[in-house]
């Protein structure tokens, strides 16, 4: 295995979901680290950090939405969430908590390559500090109480505090400031800041636009920054 191998980590509490993902990653070209529960994740973490982690919601002890939530809290690492496939609820509350994808089990191992690879592509095109290329593009957008640096691939409070984001926060981000004053629908969204094969459930743009808006918004009640126009859409059109 390449030491520039992406590296994964697998947790599940369920031994034989955990073996047989890692064993098909592993096929697949990625480093695997394998962990049971919330405590064994956050030791790996800490030791190698991966590039992203496949985490199983229903584990005994702390579940992967408790776990999820306290990774949002630091380090923005990317997270494919695996769910019952009834458990829409917990969908929900993942997404509303920062997960970058879902899958719901039984797992199909292709579709789960896919999902990973491209929640990897989104988080590698968010452009580094120092990357971008020079143009007259603004670079720096304001959105409410916060400021949007497309060149650092962050959002920072007033006072340069930054503000942690989901690579899927900032592709939603970088796509409504560079269509300020447009009104843009689901359709269009979709396109521009997801991967084509994403195949998200109904809800999920909203979902993703109300954990915004508690960010950037004064009163996320009634936005002013991300506004939605009934029927159609949602618009920036920040002064």
């Amino acid at each position: 295995m390449s030491d520039t191998a992406q590296h994964i980590l697998v947790c599940d509490d369920e031994a034989d979901i955990r073996d047989m993902l890692a064993e098909y990653l592993t096929r697949r070209g990625f480093r695997v680290s394998p962990a049971g529960n919330a405590t064994e994740l956050r030791g790996l973490v800490e030791a190698d950090a991966p590039d992203l982690i496949v985490l199983d919601i229903n584990m005994p002890g702390e579940d992967g939405l408790s776990v999820l939530k306290s990774l949002r809290g630091g380090e923005d690492l990317p997270v494919v969430m695996l769910t019952a496939a009834s458990d829409v609820i917990d969908r929900v509350i993942g997404l509303e908590l920062g997960a970058d994808d879902y899958l719901g089990k039984p797992v199909d191992l292709r579709e789960l390559e896919a999902r990973i690879k491209a929640v990897l592509r989104r988080k590698s095109a968010a452009p580094k500090e120092g990357g971008a290329k020079a143009g007259d593009e603004p670079k720096r957008f304001r959105f409410g109480k916060t400021w949007l640096d497309l060149e650092a691939a962050k959002l920072s409070d007033e006072n340069g505090e930054e503000i942690p984001l989901t690579s899927m926060e900032f592709n939603l981000l970088k796509l409504f400031a560079r269509n300020r004053g447009r009104v843009l629908n689901r359709d269009q969204i979709l396109e521009g800041a997801h991967d084509r094969s994403w195949d998200p459930f109904d809800r999920s743009i909203d979902i993703r636009i109300s954990r915004i808006r508690r960010k950037i918004e004064l009163n996320p009640q009634k936005p002013t920054v991300i506004r939605t126009v009934r029927g159609i859409g949602y618009i920036y059109d920040e002064t």
